[in-house]
């Protein structure tokens, strides 16, 4: 009677070549993949007028070397914006205090360490630092100073510059409208298949920028800048006006109205309401670097001006149109002989554009017969016609907002060339879904790239130390079975 050995060693072989199979098969395909978790940043928007303060998360891991971002908590710093705290630059950081007690509620606390914080200051402190460098740095070394006892991981303050505050709004709006990066059906980021991009035009209190991508190739290399976004190349064109934000350009327009007075004790102002009445120095007036070119020989920086308003849309119209000067110009500029190529597709307008529009009850997309009719109705007020206004905005801004208006009506149509039908595809907003419209957010994106990934997390069925014993043991089972085999089969024959 034959032995049965041999069958029962075969039976042992392939047994233990299913269980190689089994564990192997398992080990890899049932492996559970963890994400590394979230990364925080945060970002201190120093403007000419106030400071903001941002918080930012993405995951880990990233995506294609940018994170993908999102905004968590947002703060507004009380006071001014710290450039105007050159005489006093302590006071720049306890402005921000308050603030960042809130973020440290906002990031968990074994992370603050390795959270990074950028203070980036906009053109008021650019305005400081041409006119007095050491007041600029000292307020900067005062922000330093102040975050060398903070948990946090601080990068430094910088003054970034225009052309940067351009292209970082324009990173802005368009991550935000999924320009960059969508969900498909599986649940995976993608680049939209051929999603055309978004312009951006911001207005600040000392500077306004505008920023898009040309239908062909600037003339000026100087106003072109390169990013890399999500794997991807942009060729932005992107200017950034000195001097033309909101409120410098409001001080240049009062001084201009006095310049010429031989009364230099008050003047009338058509764009502030009938019946409004204020008092500024010529110090205010003139002692900035964008307005001391209007200083005349006999400046005294202590005369008191009255300013009273007179309501009248039509010489408001008129007088604004002196900030420009479009006499350089031609098709391929915008004003000041500053190179523009022609605008082109959608854009949003945001910052000092929102707020003035807002102010007319006009948001979101809307016709510039519709905007010229409401500042022209807005402009015929008087003071005490604007309660539900001052019930909203302080007063600093109401009295100025006819003067905003029609200032950005030059800016737009006459300065950047925008006509009737490419002024419909101005979209005028603050923020899209949860997440406000600001260059941060796209200076923290531009960051992330900079920022190592962290590897995925890998979770197995088995410890390594198991996978590999099992792998060990039924190997060396399947190797002494298939020794035995070929022995019986030597004897056999």
């Amino acid at each position: 009677m034959p032995s049965k050995t041999p069958i029962i060693i075969a039976l042992m072989f392939l047994l233990s070549v299913a269980v190689i199979i089994t564990i192997v098969f398992v080990q890899i395909h049932k492996k559970e993949v963890l994400s590394p978790g979230l990364k925080y940043g945060v970002v201190v928007d120093a403007g000419s007028s106030r400071t903001t303060i941002y918080v930012y998360q993405w995951p880990s891991e990233k995506e294609n070397n940018t994170g993908v971002v999102n905004q968590t908590f947002k703060c507004n710093a009380k006071g001014s914006g710290i450039s105007g705290y050159g005489n006093n630059p302590e006071g720049a950081a306890k402005s921000i205090e308050n603030c960042m007690e809130k973020v440290k509620e906002k990031i968990p606390s074994h992370q603050q360490n390795s959270t990074p914080v950028y203070l980036g200051a906009t053109a008021g402190m650019r305005l400081l630092r041409s006119q007095n460098e050491k007041a600029a740095n000292d307020v900067l070394s005062g922000i330093h100073n102040y975050f060398r006892n903070q948990p946090f991981d601080f990068r430094g303050a910088q003054i970034i510059t225009g052309q940067e505050e351009g292209v970082y709004g324009w990173i802005t709006v368009n991550y935000l409208m999924g320009n960059f990066l969508e969900k498909n059906i599986l649940r995976i980021w993608t680049r939209p298949h051929g999603m055309e991009t978004t312009g951006a035009l911001d207005l600040g209190g000392a500077s306004t920028q505008i920023s898009f991508i040309p239908e062909e190739s600037g003339q000026s290399s100087k106003s072109s800048v390169q990013v890399t976004l999500y794997g991807y190349q942009y060729n932005v064109y992107t200017h950034s006006y000195q001097c033309y934000g909101r409120d410098e350009a409001e001080k240049k327009f009062l001084a201009l109205l006095v310049q010429n007075l031989l009364d230099k004790s008050s003047a009338e102002n058509p764009c502030y309401p009938q019946n409004y009445e204020v008092q500024f120095t010529t110090k205010h007036l003139l002692s900035g670097r964008c307005t001391e070119s209007l200083r005349q020989a006999d400046f005294n920086p202590e005369q008191t001006v009255t300013i009273r308003g007179t309501g009248d849309p039509a010489l408001c119209q008129q007088m604004v149109a002196m900030l420009f000067n479009f006499t350089a110009c031609d098709d391929d500029c915008s004003f000041n002989a500053v190179y523009q190529p022609k605008v082109k597709g959608n854009f949003s307008a945001f910052s000092g554009f929102y707020y003035t529009t807002s102010a007319l009850n006009l948001t979101g997309y809307f016709s510039l017969k519709t905007f010229n009719v409401s500042v022209w109705s807005f402009c015929q007020q008087s003071w005490n016609e604007l309660p539900l206004i001052l019930s909203k905005f302080e007063e600093t801004y109401a009295r100025s907002y006819c003067f905003s208006a029609n200032y950005i009506y030059y800016l737009l149509v006459h300065g950047y060339k925008f006509n009737a039908e490419t002024w419909s595809q101005i979209q005028f907003q603050k923020e899209v879904g949860n997440s406000s419209i600001a260059w941060t957010l796209g200076y923290m994106l531009n960051l992330t790239n900079m920022i190592p990934a962290e590897a995925e997390l890998i979770q197995f069925p088995m410890s390594r130390s198991i996978f590999a014993g099992l792998l060990f043991l039924f190997t060396a089972l399947c190797v002494l079975c298939l020794i035995f085999l070929v022995i019986s089969l030597i004897r056999a024959c």
